[in-house]
């Protein structure tokens, strides 16, 4: 695949803890595309350090349509979508490279090696995603507090990972999981139990899965391991199940006291 073909796709608000680091490994790019939200901060002033940004500041309604608007306005075939603290390893583009033109593969689907102040765990429970795509085949859905990639054909996997490295401050973390648990409770609430994952269900309790995501991540994915930034990582997950629980409860008594109980959990 040429890589002139590809056009990386960012996401952007108040990032210049980020932006830099990402936009580096980026230099292979003829068009990289910034979807931003309005920065007050100096955001904007580092993508124009790079003579390959394009960066349209798009208010911000939801990060649906704020990807679906960042795949509008890629002028290439494929769409390499990533966060601005998304780093691509080393070797990545020589992978896409390799990729055939012809490819009958709609996506291509990446794992993250997960950094905690600049070092990398052994482990983690960030999931692997769809980044590399066909962008008239493909577009993005709501599904709860993230976006899934919608598409119809077939997927493969990358063998280059991609750094999850986030050096933003940890009370703009706190803030973001809180919103991204009001639009997870809004989810678990209204979806028919058969449809959901086992670990949504233990979500659902409402407390079981605060103490799962501790042992899990402590002992599974190593993170007892990893000195205090295994700690630092383990309280973060823990502290975000915590948040999801509250909110879930919330909903809950909320629509009690309101009289509008929804029916996928007045029937459980």
């Amino acid at each position: 695949m040429q890589l002139e073909h590809i056009t990386p796709v960012i996401l952007t608000w108040n990032e210049e803890a980020n932006l830099r680091r990402c936009l580096d490994r980026l230099h292979w790019a003829q068009d990289v595309v910034i979807i931003d939200s309005g920065s007050t901060d100096a955001t904007a002033a580092i993508a124009a350090e790079f003579s390959n940004t394009r960066l349209k500041v798009r208010p911000f309604d939801n990060h649906t349509l704020q990807w679906n608007d960042g795949i509008a306005s890629a002028k290439t075939p494929w769409v390499l979508s990533l966060d601005a603290d998304y780093i691509l390893s080393p070797g990545f583009e020589e992978e896409l490279a390799t990729l055939p033109s012809d490819t009958e593969h709609q996506a291509f689907f990446a794992a993250f090696r997960y950094l905690v102040f600049g070092r990398a765990l052994r482990g983690s429970l960030y999931p692997q995603r769809a980044v590399l795509f066909r962008k008239d085949l493909c577009r993005y859905e709501q599904d709860g507090h993230t976006q899934a990639l919608n598409f119809s054909g077939s997927s493969a996997q990358l063998h280059s990972k991609i750094d999850h490295d986030d050096r933003k401050p940890l009370s703009r973390w706190i803030i973001s999981q809180d919103a991204y648990a009001k639009l997870e409770a809004t989810k678990l609430l209204a979806a028919r139990l058969p449809e959901l994952r086992r670990q949504d269900r233990l979500r659902l309790t409402g407390w079981a899965a605060v103490p799962a995501v501790l042992l899990y991540t402590l002992i599974f994915k190593g993170a007892l391991l990893d000195g205090w930034h295994g700690w630092f990582y383990t309280l973060q997950r823990t502290l975000a199940e915590i948040m999801l629980a509250l909110r879930l409860a919330e909903a809950r008594q909320n629509a009690i006291m309101h009289g509008t109980s929804n029916k996928s959990f007045q029937s459980r």
